[in-house]
């Protein structure tokens, strides 16, 4: 930990350490391989897509950590069961990403040519007047995720924003 200046660098590593019980080694690696970097970077798109003037405004409008406990999710629940559980307390997890969302949709269809996609959860940000869209994943992050992200932002902003909303973001 010696390597971690930065004090929420060090709390990500202990954080990840607790989750996934990485030993030592696995520790030493993952900081090696800045993990905590790769992570940040993964997170949103708000530097792609926002104006110069919403970018910080959105950084501060998601958290790096939310208290989902009160799904009362078991410990190998599936995306099914996440998604049903956040429906069930969509209050709640509204409240818990901050207060300014508001629920549009889930599984909410988008339709391309004659093919349906469907994103999980469609949420709005009131103060940064864009859509966001949630893809709920349950395992490891895998690369074509982002891929599958970048699609349906394209087809949220190509479809289903309005002229006055900046574009989507997830």
């Amino acid at each position: 930990m010696e390597k971690c200046k930065d004090a929420r660098k060090r709390q990500f590593y202990i954080g990840m350490t607790t989750k996934y019980g990485w030993t030592k080694n696995v520790l030493i690696h993952q900081i090696d391989n800045q993990s905590y970097e790769r992570y940040l970077l993964g997170q949103t798109n708000f530097d792609k897509t926002l104006p110069d003037k919403y970018k910080h405004q959105a950084k501060l409008a998601v958290k790096d950590e939310y208290n989902l406990e009160f799904l009362e999710l078991t410990e190998k629940h599936n995306e099914k069961e996440l998604e049903l559980a956040i429906m069930t307390n969509i209050r709640h997890f509204l409240n818990e990403m901050g207060g300014d969302f508001a629920f549009i949709g889930n599984q909410f269809k988008l339709k391309v040519g004659s093919e349906n996609f469907y994103i999980d959860l469609l949420l709005f940000h009131r103060k940064l007047k864009a859509l966001v869209a949630l893809e709920l994943k349950t395992g490891f992050f895998k690369p074509e995720y982002t891929g599958k992200m970048s699609f349906y932002l394209t087809v949220l902003n190509e479809k289903v924003k309005t002229e006055d909303e900046v574009s989507s973001i997830f």
